[in-house]
């Protein structure tokens, strides 16, 4: 028999994760959002927040960062809202700061819906307040502000 210049060898199978695989949150450092920080304990170590605390602090994010403005984020990271803001009328900034949050929110697997959503215009503010409901959470009610 005569040998062959190339080794031939048996292809090994691939499996690729499945997309949108739903596994618990886990725990993480707690980031406060009022305080611009980690949330540190007595002896000056960050904190551990719950799965739910987790999930909570990525909503927040997501509704507070500008969609394809981070290269560090993703496509999936953020909304569209400067141009919801840059809209006519209060009607339509409304209608499109809802749909780019719920969308926003929609793509992680553990967000059950996200409504009930709610608009105060002062003059140089929109504070918008929603429900969004993780599937194996209660619901929450989250707040943001947007400078107008």
């Amino acid at each position: 028999m005569a040998e062959t210049l190339f080794p031939v060898f048996e292809v090994p199978e691939i499996t690729v994760p499945t997309q949108g695989v739903n596994r618990p949150y886990q725990p993480s450092v707690y980031f406060d959002y009022d305080k611009g920080d980690f949330r540190l304990d007595g002896s000056h170590k960050m904190t551990v927040s719950t799965g739910y605390e987790t999930y909570m602090q990525w909503c927040r994010k997501v509704v507070c960062t500008e969609r394809d403005r981070c290269l560090a984020y993703s496509t999936d990271i953020g909304i569209e809202g400067e141009s919801a803001l840059a809209q006519q009328t209060h009607e339509a900034v409304e209608s499109a700061l809802e749909r780019t949050i719920t969308e926003a929110l929609m793509v992680n697997v553990h967000t059950e819906y996200v409504r009930n959503f709610e608009f105060e215009w002062s003059a140089d503010a929109l504070n918008v307040s929603f429900t969004v409901k993780g599937k194996q959470w209660q619901e929450t009610t989250l707040e943001t502000s947007y400078t107008t």
